[in-house]
């Protein structure tokens, strides 16, 4: 091995080290967490798949047994080990002006066994596809982006077919939620556990929810989220007659003037501009608070537009709003790293518990590498043999 890739193994077994000591406590047999630390440097190792097998030889284990029943029978919190990913990350990569972001991504598969499995809208796809589909939360800020919650979306006919939930290990107390229910729990979690953050961000399928929008002004959350055209507004003085109107109807009345070209962050190809034009619609509840229409144009063809529910604080930047909106991108980079490089999608389990266990894992090594690319720009301290030693013995190769 040369010393590139030897240098390369130290760090990640440095890494998994010190991530190791907060996830100890999650595990009630030493074994078991010694098998997670091990997959765990197998989901950050170059395997091309990361399936038990792949793993088991990356990690030195003559047979995959180990590293499959961390997905099954071992005994571990894979909620717990969730919230201590939460807190890694609010104390490796927070930051006051952070935006929690709230997606799917599909997980495309064969035959009808696994948990939450059916033909739905696969994201990963753009069509229809016999998939399961995870609700994930994301968080981007300056120093990085990662995802910190998941959920598994079960639908209806899973959840009235208790053999087919008892084949999968369904829990009997998980009952029916929308995408937009699983989201609005993550957040709360996220939020109430103290995850800094300015904004809350989403696409249609969560933006068009009034719950899912009623759950962050309850808490005073400023959020910037799309909606379709047809969305109807309400607007009042003082910022408009009273009345309703679609946001596309808004829009097409919007003169030249009220268009802005700005930027709404980097993308794979540079920055990306579009027009933004910015309607206040009315005050909010809360004394200094309002809703507006962000309405976004591409700059070459005005046909194409996209729209947004704003609720923010009276003052507040429009590039900051814009910056925000732009911000719901963060999670597709992640959700291509996350499978590229950490095996987010490269399970072999069909069970409720096995899907949770990897996909937590996976989300670890997630945010991980976002740490030591955090570190990497002298954003962050970095690890030392020293602390890899004396915090998790386990965790050595």
């Amino acid at each position: 091995m040369v010393e590139a890739e030897v240098a390369a193994v130290e760090a990640v077994a440095e890494a998994v080290a010190v991530v190791g000591t907060r996830l100890r406590p999650h595990f009630r047999r030493e074994a078991a967490h010694r098998h997670a630390c091990a997959y765990l440097r197998g989901l950050l190792g170059g395997a091309e798949r990361k399936n038990g097998w792949q793993l088991a030889e990356a990690t030195g284990y003559r047979q995959p047994r180990s590293m499959q029943r961390v997905l099954d029978r071992s005994v571990w919190d894979a909620d717990a080990a969730r919230d201590a990913l939460r807190a890694y990350v609010a104390e490796r990569l927070g930051d006051a002006a952070g935006v929690l972001v709230v997606d799917e991504t599909g997980f495309l598969k064969q035959g009808t066994k696994s948990a939450g499995v059916k033909r739905q809208y696969s994201g990963t796809a753009g069509r229809i596809e016999n998939c399961q589909v995870g609700v994930f939360l994301g968080y981007a800020c300056g120093n990085g982006r990662t995802a910190i919650d998941r959920a598994l979306y079960l639908p209806q006919e899973w959840c009235n077919d208790p053999e087919r939930r008892a084949a999968a290990g369904v829990p009997p107390a998980v009952a029916f939620q929308t995408k937009p229910q699983l989201a609005t729990a993550m957040l709360k979690r996220a939020l109430d556990a103290g995850v800094p953050a300015a904004w809350v961000t989403a696409d249609e399928v969560y933006g068009n929810d009034y719950s899912f929008r009623q759950a962050l002004e309850a808490r005073g959350q400023a959020y910037v989220v799309a909606v379709k055209r047809t969305q109807t507004v309400s607007m009042w003085p003082p910022h408009r007659p009273i009345g309703q109107a679609k946001a596309a109807t808004l829009a097409t009345a919007l003169q030249t003037e009220a268009w802005q070209r700005l930027s709404c962050g980097d993308g794979a190809q540079g920055e990306r501009v579009y027009d933004w034009a910015f309607l206040p619609l009315r005050p909010a509840l809360q004394d200094g608070w309002f809703h507006a229409l962000l309405v976004r144009r591409h700059p070459t063809r005005p046909e194409e537009q996209a729209y947004y529910l704003v609720y923010a604080p009276e003052g507040t930047p429009l590039t900051e709003i814009v910056q925000a909106a732009g911000s719901r991108w963060a999670i597709e980079d992640t959700f291509k790293l996350a499978k590229g490089q950490a095996g987010l999608d490269h399970y072999e389990t069909r069970s409720w518990r096995g899907w949770h266990r990897h996909i937590t894992l996976a989300l670890w090594a997630l945010a991980m590498l976002a740490s030591e690319a955090a570190r990497a720009k002298g954003g962050l301290p970095g690890t030392t043999r020293r602390s890899f030693r004396s915090a998790c013995p386990n965790c050595a190769a």
